[in-house]
């Protein structure tokens, strides 16, 4: 019973992921930079562990991509592989970590930090497959200064959300 409940929510992570970035593509100016994607990845990992954040981190932006045509696919792989390190890490690292507020902070901290490590790591291979470079700065710019809007909405909304969605009458 308890593994079809986490595969339901993964469903409905995945489908919030699916979701969001239409809300947040509203603002043109600063809609991708709020990553709608990480957030329904992170509380995956979270909530129902780091396989299945894992596995709906990697298969969100695929989809979207297959589906919609967005984000392309180049960019899909490497957000497939920042999203699933999202997922896995914040499960990891919730599961070992005591389940207090400051802990729940050290587990999104690192997974924000080994997400995004893994996105340029992925997006340095596959530039570098086609002939292409991936310069340190377009690492920071891509990966911390473009998406410091959604960085900080991920601070605020995933703690408070993992004490909510963890209180037992949920």
């Amino acid at each position: 019973m308890k593994n079809t409940k986490k595969m339901i929510l993964s469903a409905l992570f995945l489908a919030l992921a699916f979701v969001l970035p239409f809300l947040t593509g509203q603002i043109p100016e600063f809609g991708a930079m709020l990553c709608p994607l990480h957030i329904p990845v992170l509380l995956c990992g979270f909530i129902c562990g780091w396989p299945y954040g894992l596995v709906v981190g990697f298969t969100a932006p695929l989809f979207r991509s297959f589906v919609l045509g967005m984000p392309p696919i180049l960019t899909a792989l490497a957000m497939a592989f920042e999203l699933a390190a999202y997922g896995a890490v914040s499960g990891i690292m919730h599961r070992l970590l005591p389940k207090k507020k400051p802990y729940i902070y050290v587990s999104l901290l690192t997974a924000m930090v080994v997400g995004r490590l893994a996105w340029g790591a992925a997006t340095f291979l596959i530039l570098a497959s086609s002939g292409g470079t991936f310069t340190f700065s377009a690492f920071l710019m891509g990966a911390v200064l473009g998406a410091l809007p959604g960085i900080l909405v991920q601070i605020v909304l995933i703690p408070l959300l993992v004490m909510a969605l963890s209180k037992p009458k949920i």
